[in-house]
């Protein structure tokens, strides 16, 4: 997958998980990418390791694999940040 697909299927995705899992982050968009995109490759390398299937291009199951994978990450970002 070229590194503008994974950037759109990251946006996408960390959108849509920041609007299932809402509350302040000190992250802003550009956080909210980057969150989408490890969570397309965490999400793709978990589902993968089970048998689902990867993220490999844009469509709804690689979309559903990368917003679960970006939920689990804005989660875990958020449990273990500090804060001031």
């Amino acid at each position: 997958m070229g590194i503008l697909t994974w950037i759109i299927v990251g946006l996408v995705a960390g959108a849509i998980a920041k609007a299932l899992h809402p509350g302040a982050d000190p992250g802003g968009f550009i956080v909210t990418i980057l969150i989408g995109i490890a969570g397309a490759v965490v999400g793709g390398w978990i589902s993968s390791l089970l048998g689902f299937g990867t993220v490999d291009g844009f469509n709804l199951g690689s979309l559903f694999i990368a917003i679960l994978g970006a939920v689990l990450l804005l989660f875990l970002y958020r449990k273990f940040s500090t804060k001031s």
